[in-house]
């Protein structure tokens, strides 16, 4: 059985990813409408895979004979500045969540639920690649604003594997 300080704080958990999913999908929606389809794409992509994380938690609270809470959410904002904007917003949220994560993890250890704490690891280590993906986009766009060095930054790769097997083929 479920402790109910652990379904508490994971029900509350329920709506923090579902208003993920919505805020994502407002910013989805603003990016299409600024012609920035590829930023749009990676957004819906992230509402859905937010979605998915709020049904983890749902079957999760349910399968530990809880019942899990269908919240209705606020209204994500809606107006960005700019892309660099989004994605700072993204981060903000990203570490929002795995400070929220972080504190069901603690409530688990507190009360000894070693089940929910195992549950919980598999979002422990996804907030880390959430987190990291939005500061390498952070990076990104911040690169495509400095004198278009995101081609540089591209590219350079490529140059570094052509000499590699300008070498390599030379010792051959």
């Amino acid at each position: 059985m479920l402790n109910k300080k652990v379904e508490n704080i994971c029900n509350r958990q329920v709506e923090r990813e579902g208003y993920s999913s919505n805020l994502y999908l407002a910013m989805a929606s603003w990016a299409e409408n600024q012609g920035m389809a590829g930023i749009a794409l990676w957004l819906y992509a992230q509402a859905d895979e937010e979605k998915l994380h709020m049904l983890k938690f749902i079957k999760y609270i349910n399968e530990r004979g809880g019942k899990a809470i269908i919240p209705a959410f606020k209204k994500p904002i809606s107006e960005f500045k700019s892309a660099e904007d989004v994605f700072t917003q993204v981060l903000k949220h990203e570490e929002f969540v795995t400070a929220s994560i972080n504190e069901i993890v603690q409530v688990t250890l507190e009360v000894k639920d070693y089940t929910s704490h195992n549950f919980l690891q598999w979002f422990v280590n996804e907030q880390i690649q959430e987190e990291a993906s939005a500061r390498t986009i952070i990076d990104k766009l911040r690169l495509v604003g400095k004198n278009n060095m995101y081609i540089f930054d591209r590219d350079i790769l490529g140059l570094r594997a052509a000499s590699a097997n300008a070498n390599t083929n030379q010792t051959l």
